[in-house]
């Protein structure tokens, strides 16, 4: 599942590994909380530093004008989104990258439990800008 030519490919890896482990364990059906719960765990017993329910300002022409929450920042570098629907659909995948661009980060996951098998989509946000 490691690819060098992605950045943070191990890190992504160990993610949706401890997703897998969580998705077979419970299975779909679940509410989208008891997954983000059950992932904690596993990400913490695997040794991953993480931050649950992230919190960050947005700002439009540098104006605050709210805050967003992601349901995991890993690391300090991978954003991951959960999701527990039936299928993943445009507007998922638009909430993903807008976390993404937000937070200026390049590397995020989108994560569905609520499928029969687990789907995941790594995402790059094309706008990221090195500090």
């Amino acid at each position: 599942m490691i690819k060098e030519e992605y950045k943070y490919s191990e890190l992504t890896s160990r993610i949706i590994k401890c997703s897998m482990t969580v998705h077979s364990a419970l299975g779909n059906g679940f509410q989208e909380v008891i997954y983000q719960r059950a992932l904690e765990i596993e990400l913490r017993d695997s040794g991953l530093e993480f931050k649950r329910e992230f919190e960050m300002p947005i700002f439009y022409k540098e104006h605050h004008i709210g805050t967003r929450r992601v349901d995991f920042l890993v690391e300090g570098v991978i954003s991951v989104e959960l999701k527990a629907v039936s299928k993943l659909d445009d507007g998922n995948f638009a909430q993903a990258i807008n976390y993404l661009e937000a937070y200026n980060l390049e590397i995020g996951l989108l994560i569905n439990f609520g499928e029969t098998s687990l789907i995941f989509k790594r995402l790059k946000n094309k706008k990221f800008k090195q500090m």
